[in-house]
């Protein structure tokens, strides 16, 4: 798409042209590389040629859709900026759809799921975490997790609420937060305590009009994973302070060295004052076809509800018939998956620690790596900048995530072995440059 002044869209972000229409050489397009979603309005109505709506003046592009069009833009390059499994979906996935597809489920389902699903997500609460969720309201099918957070944040914070946010953290949760009129307030995750939520930090940012606390483990982007003690110590501050939990839970299932994972719905008090996120597209390889899920009491998910049939409907039909195959078929795909991930895990690790100027935590959960790059004297969207130009790699700015980001790039090992091999030689190469 081609807008006024030679500027062609790709991916939410402009590019200059020439006046013709031609691109400019891939070198120069990079260097006028500009952001349409500016903080700027002036600039955006340059370029656009109309105000966007003022409750976007303080929205930014996410980083991670940013460097992702980057890639696109160049040539050769081994891009590790996106967070979905590298993966086919199962055959047996693929199958339910095809049949589901011949039977004709091809039109509106019920806004909440089809009940085929509801059930066996019923069935896996059950199994999983020892919790019993009506199927007809109290689990609700979303588009992904991202529905499910945006549903929630829609649905229960008012103008001026107060919402707990990680930092760093997902770039949605902030963005979702001002969109629905509430305040975001910084709960730091750090380097130096693994990434792990401190429960004094988290009592420290309450207030009287702290509403919602947004609680992600394993996490994006750090990796880390929430020990039992500090679940159970978050639990009891949300029930103390009367604070309702949504928990993103989309990395339950990708665990390493035999961490477990802690639903805080299990812990005393918190099932009925905690919304359970979470989404076949990490676990099952399902990222696009967009189906996610939450688990909450019926006086809580009742407004999710409201939000989702005014902006969504219903959930792809035969999406959903092939989430019921990937939740009831076997599980041998995802154990595969995670032994892959994890052979990567320690591939990354190993040769970032071993390049001078990278410090690495080894992730436990997920699959991404978080490593600290202080010591090359740059900040992080230069620094990834610079590998994508010098190294033909693209990552994402550890700043993208929080302002606790800045100092970290987020690799996303989620990718072939042998791509992963030449993207940290590549990687090596590139930073003699700079030492």
């Amino acid at each position: 798409m081609v807008i006024s002044d030679g500027y062609r869209i790709v991916d939410g972000f402009a590019f200059k042209t020439t006046v013709a229409g031609r691109t400019l050489q891939r070198s120069e397009r990079r260097k006028r590389f500009i952001e349409l979603r500016t903080t700027n309005i002036e600039e955006r109505e340059k370029y656009l040629g109309f105000k966007p709506a003022d409750r976007l003046k303080y929205m930014k592009p996410s980083g991670i859709r940013r460097f992702f069009a980057l890639a696109r833009e160049t040539p050769g390059c081994i891009n590790l900026s996106v967070g979905e499994p590298d993966f086919a979906t199962s055959k047996h996935v693929l199958k339910a759809g095809l049949q589901a597809a011949k039977k004709g489920r091809t039109h509106y389902e019920p806004t909440n799921g089809v009940p085929e699903l509801l059930e066996a997500l019923a069935q896996k609460a059950s199994t999983d975490y020892s919790l019993s969720y009506d199927p007809n309201s109290e689990i609700l099918v979303t588009a992904g997790a991202t529905e499910a957070i945006f549903a929630a944040l829609f649905g229960l914070i008012n103008p001026g609420d107060e919402v707990l946010v990680p930092n760093p953290g997902f770039v949605l949760y902030e963005p979702c937060v001002r969109l629905a009129g509430g305040v975001p307030v910084s709960v730091p995750l750090l380097e130096k305590n693994d990434f792990q939520i401190s429960i004094e930090d988290v009592l420290s940012s309450i207030t009287e009009k702290s509403r919602v606390i947004i609680v992600n483990y394993p996490n994006n982007p750090t990796g880390s994973v929430i020990s039992r003690d500090d679940a159970a110590a978050l639990a009891r501050i949300a029930v103390e302070q009367d604070l309702v939990v949504v928990s993103d839970e989309v990395y339950e299932r990708i665990l390493y060295n035999g961490a477990r994972h802690h639903c805080l719905a299990t812990f005393p008090e918190m099932r009925e004052r905690t919304l359970v996120v979470n989404s076949f597209s990490k676990t099952y390889a399902m990222t696009g076809l967009r189906v996610g899920y939450v688990y909450g009491s019926k006086d809580l998910l009742a407004s999710l509800w409201l939000v989702h049939q005014y902006t969504v409907a219903c959930v792809n039909s035969l999406a959903q018939y092939m989430a019921v195959a990937a939740l009831e078929g076997s599980q041998d795909f995802v154990d595969y998956m995670v032994y892959e991930f994890d052979r990567r895990r320690h591939l990354v690790h190993k040769r970032l620690t071993e390049i001078k100027g990278f410090k690495c935590t080894l992730p436990k959960g997920a699959f991404y790596a978080f490593p600290n790059i202080t010591e090359f004297g740059m900040s992080s969207e230069a620094f990834a900048e610079f590998l994508a130009k010098n190294a033909g790699v693209i990552t994402v700015p550890g700043s993208s995530f929080g302002s606790n980001g800045e100092g970290f790039i987020r690799i996303s090992y989620a990718t072939a072995y042998k791509k992963l091999e030449e993207a940290l030689d590549r990687i090596e190469k590139a930073v003699k440059k700079i030492q």
